[in-house]
């Protein structure tokens, strides 16, 4: 029997029931739609954590962090300190196209009768080409002045001293501010902090104007690791610095076992770049290893994508029972076509019909059952998505647009090929519901089904 004439039994077989089969493809929409909206949560939270962490730092960037990098008076072995020579080997490492220092430094800045506490970072061109701006540009290296990158969120920092209630949104880029660096500090050996003479004569603090370059992309509600600082070059900032501190280098410098300040730049962090995010662990290993602390929003990113898909699992698993209840209903509806049919089957045994076109004929019809079921549940899936991302999205609820990203996500998300799986296995699902009444009709005695009325 052709492909054609089973397909079109097949209909005309499910037309002489159509309530029954109403029923039957109705049990195989709730199923579908409930295996495809549970699995379309999962991969909505999935894809918004991942451009949550996009956001908030670049997913090939290891954030190394070293704090107290000498030796203590307890002859504790000195941790590995972050230098200029020390980050030089890592860039020797395979798959690191870039490294930087953080050079951060305290200050105070002021517009009018406002003023804002933040710090400046110097790093390098390396991490400045990771950088996303708005407005403007990135640094030269090694300009010859001091000039910053603001990033989104600094801007809205600035309030009035006496009235922390009354803010003010500064432009860098047109404001003119002025920025007051803090005094020397030095540590004595003992850990404790205290400042050098200029601050115990009362001098006027001096303030600086320094040119800004550009500003960060992103909103002032557009919080991310980096959207906090103002940056400038590494190499131009300690030229700048070097002006103001001497040979201390920075305001607060490390110190050595004698408690005098160390004439190198010892740094509490720095970051390496990684080709790609596959190599983003093997690096990272290799780091640790070398006895840095570090880590990446990659880590982080795979420990929260390991909950999710738990989450997914389960609800995935609820919308199964779903779809085993609907083939259960298909066996069911085909079991009782073959007793109502049997003397059709009978009739087409004894003129020769072959026994797999018998069993075939069962299998097409649970198998378009399954898809049409399929079909419609997927159609029905998309509406239900839609209503979830309105209710998610920026005029919808405050405690379901949590999951997606501050509602600019999507919280149910149903790619193409989740929608051909679907029905794909839907189909799968009737076919294999049938299977066992279709070798039932096909080892039907032909003399019983003739005689069966």
């Amino acid at each position: 029997m052709k492909v054609v004439d089973l397909f079109l039994l097949a209909i005309n077989n499910l037309k002489r029931r159509k309530f029954r089969t109403v029923l039957t493809v109705l049990g195989v929409v709730i199923g579908t739609s409930s295996i495809v909206v549970m699995v379309s949560l999962g991969l909505g939270m999935s894809e918004s954590l991942l451009q949550s962490f996009k956001n908030s730092g670049s997913l090939t960037k290891i954030n190394i962090s070293n704090y107290g990098g000498m030796a203590d008076n307890t002859g504790k072995k000195a941790a590995v300190q972050l230098t200029d020579d020390s980050l030089k080997q890592l860039e020797t490492i395979p798959h690191v196209t870039g490294v930087s220092p953080s050079l951060e430094v305290p200050i105070t800045a002021k517009f009018g009768a406002y003023e804002a506490n933040y710090s400046i970072r110097g790093v390098s061109q390396a991490y400045f080409s990771q950088m996303k701006l708005k407005e403007g540009t990135t640094p030269p290296a090694g300009d010859s002045e001091l000039t910053l990158v603001y990033g989104n969120t600094v801007g809205s920092s600035f309030h009035k001293v006496k009235n922390w209630q009354d803010s003010y949104v500064a432009n860098p880029m047109k404001d003119t501010i002025f920025y007051i660096f803090p005094e020397k500090q030095v540590s004595n050996p003992n850990g404790v902090s205290k400042d050098q003479p200029e601050t115990a004569n009362n001098k006027p603090q001096k303030k600086y104007i320094l040119k800004t370059a550009g500003i960060m992309e992103g909103t002032a509600e557009d919080y991310s690791e980096e959207s906090m600082y103002a940056y400038a070059d590494i190499d131009t900032l300690k030229a700048f610095l070097k002006k103001i501190y001497k040979k201390d280098l920075v305001p607060d410098p490390k110190t050595g076992k004698n408690g005098k300040p160390l004439r190198y730049y010892v740094y509490d962090e720095a970051y390496v770049f990684v080709d790609d995010m596959k190599n983003v662990s093997e690096v990272q290993k290799t780091i640790t290893d070398m006895g840095y602390s570090a880590y990446s929003n990659l880590e982080w990113l795979k420990q929260s994508q390991d909950s999710i898909n738990m989450v997914q699992m389960v609800l995935g698993g609820i919308g199964a029972v779903s779809l085993l209840v609907a083939a259960i209903g298909i066996m069911n509806t085909m079991m009782m076509s073959i007793f109502e049919r049997t003397k059709e089957i009978g009739v087409m045994k004894v003129l020769g019909c072959d026994m797999g076109d018998i069993r075939n004929m069962f299998l097409t019809e649970s198998a378009l059952i399954g898809f049409f079921g399929g079909l419609i549940g997927i159609a029905l899936s998309y509406g239900i998505s839609a209503i979830i991302n309105s209710l998610t999205g920026g005029g919808g609820s405050d405690v379901l647009s949590g999951f997606t990203n501050g509602g600019e996500g999507q919280l149910s998300l149903i790619p193409a090929w989740l929608a051909l799986f679907a029905i794909g296995f839907a189909m799968l699902v009737g076919m294999l519901s049938g299977y066992f009444p279709s070798v039932r009709a096909m080892k039907l005695s032909p003399l019983a089904a003739i005689r069966n009325e």
